[in-house]
């Protein structure tokens, strides 16, 4: 994980949908001052900081060393911390609210990573999952029969690309209750983020063998010709889903 990569990151969530998402999900776990939260899969902090600003005792977790690092250096006044999902450095019952934000689609065992938020939250406390279904991604092209293979393609190659449409039904089998899902879409029509999700893509499918780099380079020439001419447009849909640990054992 580059630097350039944290630095596209976070121009995502400079995003003013972005921003809109990210509150929406702070208003579903309740804050309170002084709210212990975990923020998993922190990227570049961006969450930690705003939820600190709200009062709550927030540390943020990432699995990648270079995103911690470049998160300290945004926010060197808030906790941040490498660690795993599915083994957080909490114990049981410790937190009041637990948020992930585009992360379970990398995890090999998105349930594990649930229960785990399961065991750390105290009874009552609140989880939010914020993710794409990498599948249901739209792009405007040329030749849409190859842009759906290649979308479905990256999402096969992904390790769990389709994990968000199964946000709700993960944290009702985990055993969470009270649990609400909603879907927002974010649309990218800025040239530098619209390029930078199709790339992404193209490489998904080549990697995964359905279209050849002649194909996929033939393919982003029509995407960069369309951001050259303000005609791209990249719609991502993005599930969110939270819930509560019930007050008592089931």
């Amino acid at each position: 994980m580059d630097k350039a990569f944290l630095e596209t990151l976070l121009a995502f969530d400079r995003r003013p949908d972005s921003l809109q998402l990210r509150r929406r999900s702070y208003g579903l776990l309740q804050i309170e001052r002084g709210s212990r939260v975990v923020d998993v899969g922190c990227g570049a902090g961006t969450a930690v900081g705003e939820l600190a600003e709200l009062g709550a005792d927030a540390v943020g977790i990432d699995a990648a060393p270079e995103a911690v690092a470049f998160a300290r250096e945004l926010h060197p006044d808030r906790r941040f911390e490498v660690g795993d999902a599915q083994q957080l450095p909490f114990a049981d019952e410790s937190l009041d609210g637990y948020r992930a934000e585009k992360l379970y689609h990398a995890l090999d065992d998105p349930d594990k990573a649930c229960a785990e938020a399961l065991r750390v939250l105290a009874p009552g406390g609140r989880i939010v999952l914020v993710g794409q279904d990498w599948e249901l991604i739209a792009i405007d092209s040329d030749d849409p029969a190859l842009t759906g293979v290649m979308v479905t393609a990256s999402a096969d190659e992904m390790v769990n690309g389709r994990v968000a449409r199964r946000y709700r039904n993960l944290l009702l089998d985990t055993g969470f209750d009270g649990v609400s899902c909603e879907v927002h879409t974010a649309v990218l029509t800025d040239p530098e983020l619209a390029l930078f999700m199709a790339s992404r893509l193209a490489t998904g499918a080549v990697r995964a063998g359905v279209v050849s780099e002649a194909q996929a380079e033939t393919w982003l020439d029509d995407q960069r010709s369309r951001a050259d001419r303000d005609r791209a447009l990249v719609a991502i849909p993005l599930f969110l889903a939270a819930g509560r640990r019930p007050l008592t054992p089931s």
